[in-house]
C-alpha cells in the first residue's frame, strides 16, 4: 500500500493522537540531578557558565533535596569540591570530606532520594588529573587503590551507588572487590563505561574546580573519532560487574547509546553533560531558540537512542513541566 491510501499523517492529526502512539515518553523517575557540594559554612554560590545551578555548602542543600523530592526526582550524583587539594587526593576518602558529610546530611534529610556518589580524584587533587601522577602520567594501578578508598568511603557514609568517572583501567573490578570484602556487597557501581575526551565539559570543571593543570585527559578518555571502542570499555567493565552502564556526553553520541543499549543487558546512562545545558540556556538567552522545547527535544532523544537513566542538570526544570 502507498500514497494516497497511506497516509502517515492521520495518526498526526491532533495532540490527543499523537500522545498516544508517542514510542518514547518521559518521566521524572528517568532523571539523576547532579549537585555540586563544597567546604564552607552557609555557602550558595551561582555557576555562571551553568545558570541555575549552584555550589552548596552542606548547611545549605536542605532547600535544594526538598524541592527535588517534591517534584519526584528520585536521585542525585554528588560531587565535592574540597577546600584543601593535594597531589594525592586525600580529601576524597577521607572520613569528614565534603561529600561524605554530604551524604549523611542527606541521610537526615530525607529517605526518598537515591543517593549516587561520583568516584574520582580530579575534584580533589592539586594537579586536577583523575589520578595519582608519576613522571607527569596518571599512574593507572596506583590510583585504583585511591578510588577503592574512595568508593569505600562514599559507602560507610551511607551513599547507595558509587559512580567510577575517572576511566582507568581495571577500576570496576578493584572497587567492586573492596566493597565486597568490607560488608558493601550491596552497593551498586554505575560505570563511566565509555567517557569521551570531550570539549563538552569546559562548564563543569568550573563548577568543580577540576580542571588539568598541566596537559589534557587524552591519555584516559575515549578519542571522540571512535565508537567500537567505547563496546570495548564496555564490556570490560560488565566482565568486572558493573551494575549501570554509561555514556558521556550524551547528545553527540547518541550512536554510542544506541550500540551499548543493544549489546548489553545493562541498564543504560547517559550524561546530559554541561557543555549541552550551557548551550542551549546561551541560545534561549539570545532568542535563537525556546529553551523549554529544545530542552525536552533533546532528553527526548537521548532516552529514545536508549537511555534508561540521564543526568541532566535540567531535571528540576523538565520535571516541573511534565508535571503540568
Amino acid at each position: 500500500m502507498k500514497f494516497p491510501e497511506l497516509r502517515a499523517r492521520r495518526l498526526r492529526r491532533n495532540g490527543l493522537i499523537r500522545d498516544m502512539v508517542r514510542e518514547t515518553v518521559l518521566s521524572p523517575d528517568d532523571f539523576i540531578y547532579p549537585l555540586f557540594l563544597i567546604d564552607g559554612e552557609n555557602v550558595k554560590n551561582p555557576i555562571p557558565s551553568m545558570a541555575g545551578t549552584f555550589q552548596y555548602s552542606v548547611d545549605r542543600i536542605e532547600e535544594e533535596i526538598y524541592e527535588l523530592v517534591e517534584l519526584g526526582i528520585k536521585a542525585v550524583i554528588l560531587f565535592g569540591i574540597p577546600e584543601h587539594k593535594d597531589e594525592l587526593g586525600t580529601e576524597a576518602y577521607a572520613d569528614e570530606g565534603v561529600i561524605q558529610r554530604g551524604v549523611r546530611k542527606i541521610r537526615e534529610l530525607t529517605d526518598r532520594l537515591y543517593i549516587i556518589t561520583d568516584v574520582c580524584m580530579c575534584e580533589y587533587t592539586s594537579h586536577g588529573h583523575c589520578g595519582l601522577v608519576e613522571d607527569g602520567d596518571v599512574h593507572n594501578d596506583k590510583t585504583l587503590e585511591l578510588l577503592a578508598r574512595e568508593a569505600l568511603s562514599h559507602a560507610r557514609a551511607g551513599a547507595d551507588m558509587v559512580a567510577p568517572s575517572d576511566m582507568m583501567d581495571g577500576r570496576i573490578g578493584r572497587i567492586r572487590r573492596a566493597l565486597d570484602e568490607k560488608g558493601f556487597s550491596h552497593i551498586p557501581i554505575m560505570s563511566y563505561a565509555a567517557k569521551y575526551a570531550s570539549a563538552f565539559y569546559g562548564p563543569f570543571r568550573d563548577a568543580a574546580q577540576s580542571p588539568p593543570q598541566f596537559g589534557d585527559r587524552k591519555s584516559y578518555q575515549m578519542d571522540p573519532a571512535n565508537r567500537r571502542e567505547a563496546m570495548k570499555e564496555v564490556m570490560l567493565d560488565v566482565e568486572e560487574n558493573a551494575d549501570i552502564v554509561m555514556v558521556k556526553p550524551a547528545m553527540p553520541y547518541l550512536d554510542i547509546i544506541s550500540d551499548v543499549k543493544q549489546n548489553t543487558l545493562l541498564p543504560v546512562a547517559a550524561y546530559n553533560v554541561s557543555g549541552e545545558y550551557a548551550m542551549v540556556n546561551a541560545a534561549a538567552k539570545m532568542g535563537w531558540i525556546d529553551r523549554e522545547n529544545a530542552m525536552m527535544e533533546m532528553l527526548t532523544c537521548i532516552k529514545r537512542a536508549g537511555a534508561d537513566l540521564i543526568l541532566t542538570y535540567f531535571a528540576k526544570d523538565a520535571a516541573k513541566l511534565l508535571r503540568g
